[in-house]
């Protein structure tokens, strides 16, 4: 089983979007997965409710930090998302349990200053020193082509983490979460261009 841990303490950065669209993936690509939410909002798991029975399965997967339960048996993939102000114990557990640790980041300066505290203690963690856990950033609501993402890639380069790829700001994700979907359940024709770039996130996620 591959568990991705989709963290940022800062808060509105995408993280949510990114797991529920992650899990969705996966389901789509027929492999049996589960969404887990250490946020004590539960809006994940929320999202889940909301999805109808007839699309592909995403579990539920309880990761409570006082009552934990194991994943099914033969799960494929997990996706956990994680809280705004994650640390201590949650931290901990996120990344006991984790293979791949991806944190969406909006590539303001502001955002930014926020979020490198926390990557710079990520790469303090034993296990990501020695290459157990993989770091990747993905940069959220931002034109690749603009300023912003340069900006995004400099400051991710000096701290030696690949950039996985833009998702850009759109209603699209908005409109799908509201029923329970994600982009990997509506018409391609709808979702074409975010679905393009999701690709290279997707290769690196899947990468063993």
């Amino acid at each position: 089983m591959t568990v991705i841990v989709v963290a940022n303490p800062k808060g509105g950065v995408g993280k949510s979007t990114l797991s529920t669209n992650l899990a969705g993936y996966f389901a789509a690509n027929g492999e049996w997965v589960a969404l887990a939410d250490l946020d004590k909002q539960q809006s994940a798991h929320g999202w889940l409710g909301l999805r109808p029975d007839t699309l592909p399965k995403i579990e539920e997967w309880n990761t409570d930090v006082d009552a934990p339960s194991k994943p099914p048996k033969g799960l494929e993939k997990a996706v956990i998302d994680t809280p705004a102000g994650i640390h201590g114990t949650r931290l901990a557990l996120a990344l006991e349990l984790a293979d791949k640790v991806i944190v969406p980041l909006q590539p303001s300066m502001f955002d930014i200053l926020a979020t490198q505290e926390f990557l710079v203690r990520l790469q303090k963690e034993k296990a990501i020193r020695k290459g157990t856990i993989e770091v990747g950033v993905v940069g959220m609501r931002v034109d690749a082509r603009t300023k912003s993402a340069d900006q995004l890639h400099r400051f991710v380069e000096g701290l030696d983490l690949p950039v996985l790829g833009f998702i850009r700001d759109t209603q699209n994700y908005v409109q799908v979460a509201a029923h329970g979907l994600t982009i990997w359940d509506v018409a391609k024709s709808r979702v074409e261009k975010d679905i393009e770039q999701w690709q290279p996130i997707i290769e690196w996620v899947s990468k063993k």
